[in-house]
């Protein structure tokens, strides 16, 4: 089972940013299911909410329908992990600044005896490779997540348009796709922290790791004050320094699984 996301409502103290907050007030925050499924915001938004008295709402989705969210102006911040399509948002207008915040990386899981045999892959792409080749099983998210953006990207890499009966496109969230994939004895890709964190693994086991073009970094949005002037924008300010703050690195930094860091900050 995946660890639930606890949100906690802090009383308002300051630690030096903008302006001290009024008791009741919150942010909507749109996010990736990564950071809910993993238990990061229940390890950070506490500390957040001490600091500045400001409750983080979020909503956990997709990066594609956190974007769309985002879009229409439903949401006051956005933390998201696809830089492509985050630096297109703020070209376009929806958002005035983007910053890294933190990273980590995507691992590929599949059954511990490997029909693909993707355990002595070189390269991510001679993994997706190895399995297209074998019709092998495999479980995408189809979520237009950060996730499955990347994932798409990989086949693309290796010079594979996924088909055929063996290619599951679900259209869900990290957690049930791992838990289909479980079920099935599947291949499938995941963020390292949602994997962490998840307990139904039955036969599943993480075969493929550690190549660079797996990298995930995650960015901090701040929204168009022109499109959205109905957002709070002040106190995403708040949320967005606090991210980039040493405070705000140093949580992220604390937060582990099991005593395995999860993700790494590197706020610019």
């Amino acid at each position: 089972m995946l660890k639930p996301l606890t949100l906690v409502l802090a009383g308002a103290t300051s630690m030096g940013l903008a302006f001290s907050a009024c008791a009741g007030d919150f942010i909507t925050l749109a996010s990736t299911t990564s950071t809910e499924n993993s238990g990061l915001f229940g390890s950070i938004l506490p500390r957040f909410e001490d600091a500045t008295g400001i409750e983080v709402r979020v909503v956990a989705v997709g990066t594609g329908q956190a974007f769309e969210i985002a879009r229409r102006g439903d949401a006051d911040s956005l933390l998201v992990h696809d830089t492509g399509g985050e630096i297109r948002f703020v070209e376009n207008g929806f958002a005035s600044e983007r910053s890294d915040v933190m990273y980590n990386d995507f691992v590929l899981i599949g059954p511990a005896d490997d029909p693909a045999d993707i355990r002595k892959a070189q390269s991510a792409a001679e993994a997706f490779a190895a399995i297209a080749s074998a019709e092998a099983p495999f479980t995408s998210r189809g979520d237009d997540s950060g996730t499955n953006r990347a994932e798409l990207r990989f086949w693309e890499n290796a010079g594979i348009e996924p088909d055929g009966d063996w290619y599951r496109e679900l259209g869900s969230g990290m957690g049930p796709t791992l838990n289909t994939a479980a079920a099935m004895d599947a291949y499938v890709m995941s963020d390292r922290a949602t994997w962490a964190a998840f307990g139904n693994r039955q036969n599943l086991t993480l075969l493929f790791e550690g190549d660079e073009v797996l990298f995930n970094q995650y960015g901090s949005l701040l929204l168009s004050e022109e499109k959205h002037p109905h957002l709070k924008h002040e106190l995403a300010q708040q949320w967005h320094n606090w991210l980039l703050s040493e405070d705000g690195q140093q949580a992220i930094a604390d937060f582990k699984v099991d005593g395995q860091q999860l993700f790494f900050p590197n706020a610019k």
